[in-house]
């Protein structure tokens, strides 16, 4: 095999090891999120994140690779290239998988920030009420003359 048949076989090989990574991260970020573990979804995202810079900086490397023909590239034989390109569709699998992933977390974060926001609104609503029962109630109350001229 071509040191560049090796060097792209290697990045494939570790872009699908970040991505499966990426993938399990985000299956966790999503129980952390149905638990409302805000603090464990910090950490998640943090190791996410690092994940993402190292995922770019292999996204570079692939570049060059990208407008080079497939065919015109040394194999050292057809399974190596075959299992190649097999871990590359892999790739686009959990590719697809963590964009859905993080689709649903972003619903399922707003759908606990529009459920925090209607108790918010509501517990407001209720103490606008008690302090108008309260205020309805002092005035009630100051308006009753005890006092005698006698």
């Amino acid at each position: 095999m071509s040191t560049e048949t090796e060097q792209l076989s290697g990045l494939i090989d570790a872009k699908h090891a970040c991505l499966s990574q990426l993938c399990q991260l985000g299956q966790r970020q999503l129980e952390s999120i149905g638990a409302a573990d805000f603090s464990q979804l910090i950490k998640i995202l943090a190791a996410k994140q690092r994940l993402l810079v190292g995922m770019q900086n292999m996204e570079r490397q692939l570049d060059p690779f990208r407008n080079q023909s497939p065919e015109s590239r040394a194999w050292p034989s057809a399974e190596k290239r075959r299992h190649c390109a097999a871990v590359a569709q892999q790739c686009e699998t959990l590719l697809s998988e963590i964009v859905a992933q993080e689709q649903e977390s972003e619903r399922l974060l707003k759908q606990q920030r529009d459920d925090a926001a209607q108790r918010l609104q509501q517990s407001h609503t209720a103490s606008q009420a008690r302090g108008a029962y309260n205020g309805s109630a002092d005035c009630a109350t100051s308006q009753l003359d005890l006092y005698s001229e006698n």
